[in-house]
């Protein structure tokens, strides 16, 4: 009978104890609110190390594709019309052609001065092999025509205002506020100059690129809620440049025979943050600009935006 006792009186003790062990529901709200606390601190810091690496590595892969660029003039003499290549109205005929995935193109660099598609490919860019997208010309140098002279073009020996022509800035510029606002990337089939615009995407004379060569065109966000795929690089985009040239246009054009080393090759705009209205504030992201004769390096988005080829190192 003692023992019995002395079972049932330890048995109770073990359920005290249990009873004394289990979380109350103030503990349990307790833990829940420090676990969503250290999510909140670590998640922004995890996004940011995982962007801070992405950057590192487009950078890096911008720099491969300047090399890479300088090996393919030192061989041709020239700059390629395109870093992967862009659909000619030969091979693309508005939605008609079969689209060669980008993996199979053999174009002026890659495969053979780049070995890999993924430096063609930024980090953000997930986006199939063979999707093929409408080019649209940036927008242009905003400023007046003449107040923004930084080259002596027209060889006076003094940099002013007559070497701020409307010829040597940007042909073609897209208005980025809305859809019906852009100029879309075209081939000249009329032989006057090298480049053309287009009123529409499904024009057959519209610029195709294959998206995933974020180098070529990447996408930007439009002032009215849609997006368009920005051309990047191209060896002309004065008026002069698509035109038949000329002794005063602005030399920072890779279809030159010698362009100066600020003379831009291609920027990444992966990197940029919109506000609701997707518009870009002064020094709020940045892109990757890669120079003709240094590395990338970040600018403003916003000036960039407000540049593009013309952006002064």
């Amino acid at each position: 009978m003692m023992g019995s006792t002395a079972t049932t009186q330890n048995a109770s003790a073990a359920r005290a104890n249990r009873r004394w062990r289990a979380f109350t529901m103030v503990e349990l709200l307790t833990v829940i609110a420090i676990i969503a606390i250290l999510a909140a601190i670590t998640f922004p810091v995890y996004a940011r190390v995982k962007d801070s690496a992405f950057k590192s590595s487009d950078i890096s892969n911008m720099n491969a594709i300047r090399v890479a660029l300088q090996q393919y003039r030192a061989d041709q003499g020239g700059y390629p019309p395109a870093l992967l290549g862009y659909i000619t109205p030969y091979q693309f005929q508005s939605g008609t052609a079969e689209v060669i995935p980008a993996n199979l193109v053999v174009g002026a660099l890659y495969p053979k001065r780049i070995e890999s598609l993924d430096t063609l490919r930024p980090n953000y860019a997930r986006v199939p092999k063979d999707l093929l997208v409408a080019g649209v010309w940036p927008a242009g140098d905003n400023r007046a025509v003449g107040s923004a002279p930084f080259i002596d073009l027209n060889g006076d020996g003094v940099i002013s205002a007559l070497d701020d022509t409307a010829q040597a800035r940007q042909a073609f510029s897209s208005d980025v506020s809305n859809v019906a606002g852009l100029s879309y990337f075209a081939y000249d089939l009329t032989g006057a100059g090298e480049y053309a615009q287009s009123s529409s995407p499904a024009a057959n004379d519209a610029g195709r690129f294959w998206a995933i060569s974020g180098y070529d065109v990447a996408p930007i966000r439009l002032g009215d809620g849609a997006s368009a795929y920005e051309v990047h690089y191209t060896r002309f985009w004065s008026g002069f440049g698509v035109a038949a040239g000329s002794a005063q246009d602005d030399p920072r054009q890779l279809g030159y025979t010698e362009p100066p080393e600020s003379t831009v090759i291609t920027w990444n705009t992966y990197f940029r943050s919109y506000s609701g209205t997707n518009t870009l504030a002064n020094g709020a992201s940045k892109d990757i600009v890669l120079f003709l004769g240094g590395s990338a390096k970040a600018v403003d988005s916003r000036l960039m935006s407000e540049r593009a080829w013309r952006l002064e190192p």
